[in-house]
């Protein structure tokens, strides 16, 4: 299965909305941010006075910042924005060092300890600058980045496959493996992809990488613990993890390595069923941005780092082109719609880093002697970070999004996301209408496809489906309905029953127990006190035998919900005798999870006690 690019689908309502505020909000100010911390002038390489001390990850913060751009300037040309991309390329280019060897921080400040430290990114900025180099040839035609880095990764080939000659044999932080593969497929040559396969077949199989590596003891920090086709359980830093994950999915594609798809299926089993937030979120423990054990997730301490649950979403991308199963897009979905959107403010101008599922302030202000704790609850998102890896990762993730929503191969179109709008390629057309994710009503109008089989996924949150005001006329495969299309232009009308349902967890997740949360399609809703008049959220029942109302959300471009709920009523004293009547009934109001923390510093939760 093949996906659809982007650039071949124009879309419309929701997704129209979220695209736009990322062209003129988020990426101008990734741009203007990055200016004035440095970044960008870091590019050249020079140190002195003027010239900002550059950190060993700032090459990978600006190569996708350039991949933002490429994404945005491919369906929406901005001569402004294309030179400024360009005044930054030839900066890289005008600093490379005659063997190839690029990077911002070895250059002007160690040189002669490159490819000596194995956590020190080089390898992870060198596949973000390629994924950069691939995407603005493509969006532009230009080259100059491109074969910058084909020059660079002659000679990293040199270095970690011929000679052997570094300080370690993989990287600390995987990325490269990706960035190889999409080289690769864009120019056809081998080499490229045996470079990923080396990296990946090496990782946990040398004792290079072994006395290099990271403070947890069993070297499962960086994934070196066990060869990958040995690994079952996702530990470690959870985006070095998924990036590692996703690049196992992409050798896997091309070699057809059934132990390799083997280890990729039991490493999404365990994310999915047992490591994952109910937004999509992943990586549960700040200390090391780490995934930990089987249904630990706490909610007020939760790390869920903004980048892990892209990485989670490149990973279901590139298993749902592995197998055809509604699981990897129903994951997907949930860190889209939820965790990844919710890392950047409806105005796109400010970002989460860690995303909680729950924000107490008076419990923060408790936490305030513990540095490195409340480092980690923010409760406003803020422009930049002194680690500013999230920010151009959702801008990149917003502008290609498109390209996940539908897939082909010789006999069958996919439709796996639902955006509304129009989509064309090699003759076949489609139009959907539908005002997803708030309302279930999705309508196809396809034309070109007679004598195919057209395959549409049935959400897994979907309890009730009809086509054309029918029952669905079979059922699906993995998730998937398949239909023939028989005529040159042939109507598919779906209803996805989207009633508002209360969801717990499963009881192993301790923190969630006696408590449920609200979910209307494949969107999570929480309650903020600041919008339900000051509220202590710690002392909300929820009804859950009463419906739940709904209204349009115009800020959010979502709906908020009203549902019935009670709270304590306050006491004197601090003990007294349990009545569970003594209580007072409110309505509370609930937002889409990725539209909190707009309205002003509050408490939040997504979980919630039930009466």
């Amino acid at each position: 299965m093949q996906y659809v690019p982007f650039s071949a689908v124009k879309p419309e309502g929701f997704w129209e909305r979220r695209i736009r505020i990322n062209k003129e909000s988020t990426i101008p100010t990734i741009y203007k941010r990055f200016s004035e911390t440095g970044r960008f002038a870091a590019a050249k390489c020079v140190l002195g006075e003027g010239m900002p001390q550059p950190h060993i990850f700032w090459d990978s913060d600006v190569a996708k910042w350039i991949e933002a751009c490429a994404y945005s300037l491919t369906v929406n040309p901005d001569p402004a924005l294309e030179k400024q991309v360009d005044e930054i390329i030839d900066d890289m280019a005008a600093a490379q060092l005659e063997d190839g060897y690029y990077n911002c921080y070895y250059i002007p400040c160690e040189l002669e300890n490159r490819f000596t430290n194995r956590d020190h990114h080089e390898l992870y900025c060198a596949g973000h600058l390629t994924e950069a180099a691939v995407a603005y040839y493509k969006a532009t035609g230009k080259d100059k980045l491109l074969n910058m880095m084909k020059k660079y990764l002659d000679l990293i080939e040199k270095i970690f496959m011929v000679e052997d000659s570094a300080a370690f044999c993989t990287p600390g932080h995987e990325e490269i493996e990706l960035a190889l593969v999409r080289i690769y497929e864009l120019t056809g040559d081998e080499k490229y992809k045996n470079l990923c396969a080396h990296f990946i077949n090496a990782r946990g199989c040398r004792e290079k990488d072994v006395a290099q590596g990271h403070w947890s003891g069993d070297h499962s920090y960086d994934q070196t613990h066990l060869p990958v086709r040995e690994q079952k359980e996702a530990k470690g830093h959870s985006v070095r993890a998924l990036y590692l994950f996703s690049g196992m999915a992409d050798l896997a594609r091309l070699t057809g390595d059934e132990k390799l798809i083997s280890a990729c299926k039991t490493l999404f089993e365990n994310i999915s069923t047992k490591r994952m937030y109910v937004t999509g979120g992943v990586g549960s423990s700040s200390h090391g941005e780490t995934f930990t054990q089987d249904y630990d997730l706490p909610n007020d301490m939760a790390y869920s780092e903004t980048c892990a649950s892209i990485a989670l979403e490149y990973f279901c991308r590139r298993m749902l082109a592995l197998d055809i199963d509604s699981k990897y897009a129903d994951a997907a979905e949930r860190a889209i719609y939820n965790c990844i959107l919710g890392g950047v403010s409806l105005d796109g101008r400010s970002f989460f880093y860690v995303n909680p599922l729950e924000i107490n302030l008076s419990r923060h202000e408790r936490y305030e002697k513990w540095h490195d704790i409340k480092e980690n609850l923010l409760t406003q998102r803020v422009e930049v970070f002194s680690c500013s890896c999230c920010p151009p990762n959702l801008a990149r993730i917003i502008a290609s999004f498109a390209g996940d929503v539908y897939g082909y191969d010789d006999n069958t179109i996919y439709a796996h996301h639902f955006m509304a709008g129009e989509a064309g390629w090699d003759g076949i057309k489609i139009k959907l209408d539908t005002r997803y994710p708030n309302f279930g009503d999705v309508r196809f109008t396809l034309s070109g496809a007679k004598g195919k089989k057209f395959a549409v996924r049935i959400p897994g949150w979907c309890r009730y489906a009809t086509l054309n005001g029918e029952k669905l006329p079979h059922a699906p495969v993995k998730g998937y309905l398949y239909l023939d299309v028989t005529e040159d232009e042939q109507v598919f009308d779906f209803y996805f029953e989207m009633k508002p349902r209360f969801v717990a967890a499963n009881p192993e997740t301790d923190g969630d127990n006696g408590k449920v949360c609200v979910m209307k399609g494949p969107l999570v809703y929480c309650a903020e006190s600041v919008i339900n008049g000051g509220v202590n959220l710690c002392t909300v029942s929820l009804d859950t035998s009463a419906d739940i109302g709904s209204v349009p959300d115009e800020e959010s471009g979502g709906m908020r919900l009203t549902a019935k709920a009670f709270i304590d009523n306050p006491h004197d004293e601090l003990y007294f005798d349990y009545n569970p009547e003594d209580k007072t009934g409110i309505n509370l109001t609930l937002l889409p999870y990725y539209a909190y923390a707009n309205h002003g510093e509050s408490d939040m939760q997504v979980w919630l006690r039930v009466k």
